[in-house]
């Protein structure tokens, strides 16, 4: 059972990603649709110092109570567990009052000092309380995270995008008469009921599991010190990271439509193109990763789990698994990016980034796996390292992002190269690592030739397709579906998969055993 607890846990958190970025898309397109683009630009500009702050008030502290609960529960400690979880959550629930209180008593500085539009002043005061209350809701997630428990934490995050999506849409369409900054505070009131209504779930869960348990009493063995300083050890290196993260978006959102100048496009062109990227080309992109991402987060307690019971063959195997299950879902939604850009792109009525996205796409497959070594360096305790390998990447992407984007022949075609220069060095860097850390040999046949001879399979397929078919939506459609089943037909031919791994996923399990 041990070994199906990855790949479960992933399923669960990928199916809730997946609805929730469904929901996400369906929002964003009545947002633009009813409310207007401006409204939701007044909302999205307090999201720098909104994230920032969570940041540093949650502080990878979530992470870190995920890693060391499954620790402790690998060698039957669930008095250590219990007392990780009331420390961490205490620090979660102090730091979060601590800093939504001197965000609203300063809320009037911030917003004149770092906000460029007044008129957002009603949205960042509604945003404040959200930081309280998702500080604490992530606390309860690591908890159940560690204790590889991923129902609580998809349930949580449906309900919030449900009740965030009903309350946003509604309040603002009601409120929009009154303004378009009224508009924008609905929205950031939807964002904040959401927030309620997943901490509301997962607290009741949480209370509902606690009941069942009042009749067992554990002892703890380790002091409050030693818990704290593993919390702090554990969760300053994801900090940065994060921060540096957002800090690079920042950086980023000034050199692109800068560059973009310089390459001779006006500024409303440059400011228009530099949306296209972040809101069509990387938001598509980034679409695949709600698998690496339930992925990653299942990663972290099932690697702590079984280095705490120093089965590193274990550890060996899911790392080797995840690896192999990010290429196999990645290469065929690259290969799709990559055909398909045009269309896809038109959704969003950018087709002029059509381009941009297949560059995008070539670098893909080590977005995927970036995002998936990193939750295994995580899992091994090794949070400093991704960090490491972020820093060493950027000092050679953002000069190459700077230069490219400005060179007039290429302009956001450069910024596109950059991104991929910059995936491709992180995810080596990470997978080197990964390779050194736990002195473990890559198979290189379920890794690369069997997922390799797949993809080439359904390029060959949709290039006959595409050849002598008209490009409509249902010639695209019939042909995308195409590709895909020959591709998952040559990797069961092939071996790199079978019907025992596919019985694995949650209500399949019946067909196949």
């Amino acid at each position: 059972m041990r070994s199906n607890n990855l790949i479960y846990g992933a399923v669960i958190l990928f199916t809730a990603n997946l609805i929730n970025r469904i929901l996400g898309f369906g929002y964003q397109y009545l947002i633009m649709h009813y409310i207007g683009s401006e409204s939701f630009g007044l909302y999205y500009m307090v999201f720098p110092v909104y994230m920032t702050a969570l940041v540093l008030t949650t502080a990878g502290i979530p992470l870190a109570i995920s890693k060391m609960v499954s620790e402790k529960v690998s060698v039957g400690s669930y008095g250590d567990v219990q007392k990780i979880f009331r420390i961490a959550l205490l620090i979660l629930f102090v730091s979060g009052l601590f800093v939504s209180v001197i965000l609203y008593i300063f809320s009037p500085v911030i917003v004149g000092l770092f906000l460029p539009d007044k008129r957002v002043f009603a949205v960042f005061r509604i945003c404040i309380p959200a930081i309280f209350i998702v500080s604490v809701s992530s606390g309860f997630r690591g908890y159940f995270q560690g204790l590889q428990n991923m129902i609580p934490s998809a349930l949580s995050q449906v309900c919030e995008q449900i009740i965030r999506v009903a309350v946003g849409f509604t309040l603002s369409l009601k409120l929009l008469p009154q303004g378009v900054e009224w508009a924008a505070a609905g929205l950031a009131a939807g964002m904040l009921c959401g927030e309620a209504a997943g901490f509301s779930v997962i607290l009741l869960q949480y209370l509902l599991k606690r009941s069942e348990r009042n009749n067992i009493r554990h002892f703890s063995h380790e002091s409050a010190k030693s818990i704290i300083w593993n919390l702090v050890t554990i969760s300053l290196p994801v900090t940065g990271g994060r921060l540096m993260s957002t800090g690079l978006s920042a950086l980023d959102a000034v050199i692109i439509p800068k560059q973009l100048q310089a390459a001779g496009y006006s500024a409303r062109s440059a400011a228009s193109l530099f949306g296209q990227l972040g809101g069509t080309a990387l938001t598509l992109l980034t679409f695949p990763s709600v698998f690496t991402f339930a992925l990653a987060t299942s990663l972290v307690p099932a690697i702590s789990e079984a280095i705490g019971r120093k089965d590193y063959q274990l550890a060996q195997k899911r790392c080797s698994d995840a690896i192999r299950y990010t290429i196999i879902l990645g290469l065929p939604c690259v290969i799709t990016l990559y055909y398909y850009a045009q269309p896809l792109t038109q959704i969003f009525k950018s087709g002029e980034v059509a381009n941009v996205l297949k560059v995008l796409a070539i670098g893909g497959i080590f977005a995927y796996l970036q995002q998936t070594t990193t939750g295994i360096l995580q899992g091994l305790g090794k949070t400093f390292l991704p960090l490491f390998h972020s820093i060493i990447s950027t000092l050679f992407r953002l000069p190459l992002l700077y230069y490219l984007t400005g060179v007039p022949v290429l302009g956001l075609l450069g910024s596109s190269f950059a991104y991929v220069f910059g995936f491709v060095c992180l995810a080596i860097l990470n997978l080197l690592a990964v390779k050194r850390n736990l002195k473990m040999k890559f198979d290189l046949r379920s890794i690369l030739l069997q997922p390799g001879s797949a993809g080439l399979g359904m390029i060959l397929i949709l290039n006959i397709f595409l050849r002598f078919t008209h490009h409509t939506a249902i010639t695209n459609f019939t042909s995308m579906i195409l590709g895909l089943t020959f591709y998952v037909a040559i990797l069961l031919l092939n071996g790199g998969i079978n019907t025992k791994e596919i019985g694995k996923i949650p209500l399949l399990n019946r067909i196949f055993h």
